[in-house]
Formats: structure tokens, sequence, C-alpha cells
């Protein structure tokens, strides 16, 4: 009998990681998706579904202009209260850690539908770092119902917190197999006009954002300067895709966006995004895609954070917590360039978090949760050096 999934998201990088999912389970008989998007993330949202060919079932639509967490969460769940009921679906599918994530399993629990939680077991060990999400995964952990997580650590730490491990699968992290499939329909070089000098530009490209809430205030524009430092090193261009929230952009915006070696972009559709994180040489960002996809494309990733629940690139090699100062993060950056073997170390380390086909251990796991298939083989980390062949990493240490 086909069984009914909610798939509840609001945000760009939800959207991304839950595309595939969605996509798949469209073409499985044993399951009819329902697309219930919260539009949390209005205009990047709706932006990214549209790549993916995905029109949501049900808008909730909440998003408002400088709305708090609880304004956010409250009205997920008010918008949830009357459509669960109806649509009476036989699981809740929620991913990650957002606000939505918490107001769609809480709504699911309360209705006794059972929740699954896609990117499952994350932590950080720091309840205010990243600020709300550690938090929001961690009840969504004592919630789900079925908990898929993308690698071995992250499984080890629910198990850690008590969860049964039977109702625990290491799929990978589904952003590798969005990844994967945007390889094949990223435009041609030259196609984006937002890109055309990058394809031109013989030096090193950096690839820069921030936007986390522990970033705002003072490391801000320690981060915006530091850009600018690096700017200024001798064959540089530093691309930075600037956040539209106003308490980051009006912040960086001002110091940044007059450097003649620093390109300011607004936020770019998902596909001319994967090409420019193709096209550059590093990465500099305190983004939890960053920290997943730099590793994939065999990209040194700089993370601008103290901590992180994403621990396995680091152990790795391919990514490194480099904090939010000024110097230290001019000092790594600085490193790579003059450094050809700590470069190449850090470009050819393996990739932990997926080998491009986590959506098919996912829809596994379902069906094996619903009792109509066998258990799914869990992913082993470690095995591939990258999901997708690097474009250009290695140019400037060949």
């Amino acid at each position: 009998m086909q069984k009914t999934v909610a798939v509840v998201f609001g945000t760009r990088p939800e959207a991304i990681k839950v595309a595939p999912v969605i996509r798949a389970m469209r073409d499985d008989p044993r399951f009819r998706p329902v697309v219930v998007s919260t539009g949390q993330h209005r205009q990047m949202l709706d932006e990214t579904l549209q790549v993916f060919g995905i029109t949501p079932d049900v808008d909730l639509d909440i998003m408002a202009p400088r709305q708090s967490l609880s304004e956010v969460t409250y009205r997920v769940i008010q918008g949830l209260v009357g459509l669960l009921p109806d649509l009476a679906p036989d699981a809740v599918m929620v991913h990650g850690d957002t606000a939505t994530t918490l107001a769609g399993a809480i709504s699911g629990h309360q209705h006794r539908i059972p929740v699954i939680h896609v990117e499952a077991g994350l932590r950080s060990g720091d309840a205010r770092s990243p600020f709300p999400e550690e938090a929001n995964r961690r009840l969504v952990g004592q919630i789900a119902a079925l908990h898929l997580a993308p690698t071995p650590g992250n499984a080890a730490n629910l198990i850690r917190e008590g969860i049964d491990e039977s109702t625990i699968v290491v799929t990978g992290n589904t952003v590798i197999d969005a990844l994967r499939w945007s390889a094949e329909l990223a435009p041609a070089e030259g196609a984006d006009e937002p890109l055309l000098d990058l394809d031109r530009e013989p030096g090193w490209v950096v690839l820069a954002s921030a936007h986390r809430r522990e970033s705002w205030g003072k490391p801000l524009p320690e981060i915006a300067k530091a850009l600018c430092d690096v700017a200024d090193l001798e064959d540089v261009r530093v691309v930075v895709p600037l956040h539209r929230n106003p308490a980051v952009r009006d912040v960086m915006l001002p110091i940044i966006g007059e450097h003649p070696h620093i390109t300011v972009l607004d936020p770019l559709p998902y596909l001319q995004f994967c090409r420019l994180m193709r096209r550059s040489d590093i990465i500099v960002s305190d983004s939890s895609g960053a920290e997943e996809e730099g590793p994939a494309l065999g990209k040194p990733t700089l993370v601008l954070r103290d901590v992180t629940e994403r621990p396995e690139a680091v152990r790795a090699g391919t990514a490194r917590l480099v904090g939010r100062t000024r110097a230290g993060i001019v000092r790594e950056v600085t490193r790579l360039i003059n450094d050809p073997v700590a470069y190449a170390a850090m470009a050819e380390s393996v990739n932990p978090y997926g080998d491009g086909y986590a959506t098919e251990r996912v829809l596994d796991a379902m069906g094996h949760f619903f009792g109509m298939g066998p258990a799914a083989a869990p992913f082993i980390s470690g095995l591939h050096r990258t999901a997708l062949s690097p474009v250009g990493s290695l140019a400037h240490v060949a």
C-alpha cells in the first residue's frame, strides 16, 4: 500500500537536500510525497525549487520582515495544525535543524504521526553554537521515529543519547546527490553573466560567505576586513555571494563593496552557485553546505567557526576550522596559496560525506520502516576521495 509522506521544509539549504528525495519518491510506487513549503526563506527557496522542478503542494507562506525565531516556529506550527489532520500522512519528513524542522517535528509528534529526520545526529556539543540549530536538532532527535544519519559519527552521537540503534540508518548526505545531479545540468562556461569574468580569471579564486547568527556583531566586520586583506594578495579574486539578511548585508557591504578585487554578488541560483564552487580554488565560509560540498569537489575549505557539527572533513584534512578573527583567516588563506604541499593535502583528502547515492538509501530505509522491503545497506564513509571530479582545484600547484 502506497505511503503518504509530508515533506516539510522552508529554507534553501533544506530544499537542496530534500529535493533529490522528493524527486525519487515521485518515481517510486511505494511513496506519495506531499511537498509542504513553509516559505521560511522566500525568494531563495522558490528559485531553488524551480531548478529542481518541484512545485509545493502546500505553501504556508510564513515569511515576514525581521520576524523572530519564536514567530517563525509559531507560524509553522499554526499552519500545520489544520493541514496534518486533513492530510493524514503516514509520516512527516523534516530535514536538519532549522526552525521549520523543529516546528514540523513537533507538529507531527503531537498529531501522533511518525517523524522521519533526514540529516540526523549532527552535534557540535555546544547548545549556543550554532544557535539555534544545535538545540533544534537535539530536540528533533528525541521526537523522530526514523533517524537518517549522514555519517557513522552522526549515528554514534544518536546512540550515545539513548536513541534505539534499530531506528538509525547511515545514508550519506543527500547534498552530495544534489551536487552530482547539478554537475549534469550546470550551464556551460561563459553561460552565466555574473561569472563571465571568472572564466577568464588567471589567478586564484576565493569563494567566501558568512551569515550565521554567531557571526553577527563583532565577528562580521572582522571577516569582512579579512576578505579585503585576502583580496590584496597577488593574483587573488575574492567572490562573495552576499546573504540578503540586513544583519549581514548592512555590515559587510560597506567594507567589501568597493574593493577592486572583491566581486560581490546577490545570492546565486543553485546551478550557478555550483559552477562557482567548481571554479573556485579555496572556499572560506561559515555555511554548513560549504563544509560538505567543498570536500566533495576537492576544494580546500576554511570554516569560519570555532566548533562544528561536521568534524569528519576536519579529521579527513579537507576542511579546517579557522575561527573568525582577521589575522587567523588571512594566515590560513595565505598558507594555502603559498604552500603547494599544504594545498594539495587538503584538495586530495577523502570526502567523508557521501558517494552521491544517499537518496537510494533514504528510500530503502523508509521502505523498511514501513515494512515494505529489506533494511538499507549503510553508507560506509571514507571510501571515496570525491563524489565529483574537481575542476581546476590543482591548477596552481601542478
